[in-house]
């Protein structure tokens, strides 16, 4: 399942999010005695922070996954208008289809966090449905954004922005722009979002909505089914917390759960919905979205307060957590899995390695042994044969990255077109240049990039040279 994943997207989905926008407000502090006013515990504010919330949380999860986002709901005249505007800027997410409702407070969640658990919240908020002419005006700029987007998400919070009329309107042009429609619903009627491809409830939402009790895959099945029946959603999904997820197209498919460490589940379900609307509007089938958003999940539970998955990070804990690992990555994926990695020391090396034989085996090993992650680039076969000849690589840069990739001692391997690593080593920034001890008093490329460079020893009587010349005599 990781090598869908491997190269990073070129061309991200644009997607349009409407819905509510929520603040959500943290209050940070220490408690170490309990009020005489009341049996409650005073706490001792340390700092506050203020992140997007609600449908601004699902843009910046898709922000943070590298796609473009239009952003559309109602928000108050007061200072939390000004903040999300501004935030929401610095995101490049497009604002032009937030309305500013002078008769409504910016929806906010207040959260008095102590020792990284949360103890209490206070929210602020008006849930009656807008106005019909907002809505109007709201309708008509979604439509309006709808042309340019590949996928359509409805973040329901039940905070009034998304009534049925609205809900439909933006459904039936989504369809027949043949546009990916996704929705997180709240609340027991979901009939508001009859006809969209993919709904996002948790197990207790479904459970309301459908009035199954969801106990086993039967009765799992069954409330997808009423989804799939009753509303003509084409695919329907439940997720399940520690369970992962199911959904339902022809058989129900479960896929696990991956978290390792929980911490917060706030805003997990966001994370899912915008992972999911990234991967299918990338073009992967249903079943790899899910597992990309399952990852994405973990990686965001595993933080405190509401937060995103980066690619890079949900590549991180995919490599992490996939059974065989993948080591052969192009540039621009291995930059970026660096990036998420954060390794306190990366070691790099290269050469063409046509052949393996003793002499590279324990030169490698040597490298590896200095303490870091150990990246080989790897010379292409056009410009191993502009440094060697045309009669080499004897073996294809595939066959050489396959082989180097199945020593232990190896991280990564990385292939690279250019007579010599100069641009790979600026791209990558490892921390040591390691090469052979015959280097001594030579120039050195890159070696002005690193922070140290390591020359090592070489087993004498091992080269490529001399076991073709083996080869060749003995024939």
């Amino acid at each position: 399942m990781l090598e869908a994943f491997l190269t990073l997207p070129k061309n991200p989905p644009h997607v349009l999010v409407v819905g509510d926008i929520i603040i959500d407000h943290y209050i940070w502090g220490e408690s170490e005695r309990l009020s005489p006013e009341a049996p409650v515990q005073v706490v001792d504010v340390k700092d506050e922070s203020r992140r997007l919330g609600g449908a601004g949380n699902v843009a910046d999860n898709l922000i943070a996954l590298g796609a473009s986002v239009d952003l559309c709901g109602v928000v108050g005249a007061d200072g939390g208008q000004a903040w999300l505007f501004e935030t929401l800027q610095a995101l490049s997410i497009g604002t032009s289809g937030i309305l500013v409702d002078p008769k409504r407070p910016t929806s906010q969640k207040s959260r008095v966090m102590i020792s990284k658990q949360q103890v209490l919240r206070v929210d602020r908020e008006r849930k009656e449905p807008i106005d019909k002419d907002t809505c109007a005006v709201l309708l008509e700029k979604a439509r309006g954004l709808l042309e340019k987007a590949d996928v359509l998400i409805l973040s329901d919070y039940l905070k009034g922005v998304l009534d049925t009329h609205l809900c439909q309107e933006l459904i039936k042009r989504a369809k027949a722009q043949d546009k990916i429609i996704l929705c997180d619903p709240k609340g027991k009627d979901y009939s508001k979002y009859t006809n969209a491809d993919l709904i996002t409830p948790n197990k207790k939402e479904a459970q309301m909505a459908t009035g199954v009790e969801i106990v086993d895959d039967m009765s799992l099945k069954q409330a997808l089914s009423h989804f799939k029946d009753k509303l003509q959603i084409a695919t329907p999904l439940i997720t399940l917390s520690e369970q992962g997820m199911a959904f339902l197209d022809k058989d129900l498919h479960k896929i696990p759960t991956i978290a390792k460490e929980v911490y917060d589940v706030s805003g997990a379900g966001d994370t899912v919905i915008a992972a999911l609307a990234f991967c299918l509007g990338l073009g992967y089938p249903i079943e790899q979205a899910c597992h990309f958003a399952n990852a994405a999940a973990a990686v965001v539970v595993a933080k405190v307060g509401s937060a995103q998955a980066s690619y890079a990070e949900v590549l991180d804990f995919l490599q992490k957590h996939h059974h065989k690992g993948q080591k052969v990555l192009d540039r621009p994926t291995l930059c970026a899995l660096l990036q998420a990695m954060h390794p306190p020391k990366i070691i790099f090396t290269n050469g063409c390695f046509d052949l393996l034989h003793r002499g590279h085996v324990e030169y490698l090993q040597k490298a590896k042994a200095l303490g870091g992650l150990l990246v080989v680039g790897l010379n292409s076969d056009s410009s191993v044969r502009r440094l060697k000849g045309n009669t080499r690589p004897v073996c294809d840069q595939d066959a050489r990255a396959f082989v180097l990739a199945g020593l232990e001692c190896v991280d990564f391997v990385v292939i690279f077109e250019e007579d010599t690593p100069l641009e790979l080593i600026k791209a990558l920034k490892p921390h040591i240049l390691v090469k052979g001890a015959d280097y001594a008093g030579k120039e050195i490329v890159g070696s002005s990039l690193v922070q140290e460079v390591v020359l090592i020893d070489l087993v004498k009587g091992y080269s490529t040279t001399s076991t073709l010349e083996k080869i060749q005599n003995r024939h």
